[in-house]
């Protein structure tokens, strides 16, 4: 067992070497490769970060200038849509007014064409009245003239 003991010291004696290298080349590593790696990663997560926060506030940025833009949309199109109801009710008013206006004027050439056929009628009367007894005897001539069998 003694031996076994002293053979696994000097093997234990032999890997101190490897065992220095190992952590020297270990430290070595860590301070000359990993640590400025880690660094460079550090400085490009923290620039992604950064870009990333900077795109988020311009987003942020663009939806309220948007959110403004529709509003001021919406404003023209109530202002549009008021203007538009507006003449629409001027042009129905003076519709209405035409309509009324022409209605009177109609209605007074009716009482105007009434009134004259009504004269005409009692002119025609008057006429017929004056000219029947005429009428009457030359007709009554003009029969009798026929007559002559």
């Amino acid at each position: 067992m003694e031996a076994t003991l002293h053979a696994l010291g000097q093997i234990l004696v032999q890997a101190l070497p490897t065992f220095f290298l190992v952590l020297l080349l270990f430290v070595y590593l860590r301070s000359i490769f990993f640590k400025p790696l880690e660094r460079v990663l550090a400085e490009r997560d923290e620039a992604t970060q950064g870009a990333r926060q900077k795109a988020a506030a311009a987003l942020d940025r663009a939806q309220a200038k948007a959110a403004v833009y529709e509003d001021q949309i919406r404003a023209a199109r109530n202002d549009i849509y008021r203007e538009q109801e507006e003449a629409r009710l001027k042009w129905r008013d003076e519709q209405t007014a035409q309509i009324a206006a022409a209605r009177n004027r109609t209605e007074t050439l009716v009482k105007e064409a009434k009134a004259s056929v009504a004269a005409e009628a009692n002119q025609a009367k008057a006429d017929l009245a004056l000219n029947s007894q005429s009428l009457a005897d030359e007709i009554t001539q003009a029969i009798l003239q026929r007559r002559p069998v």
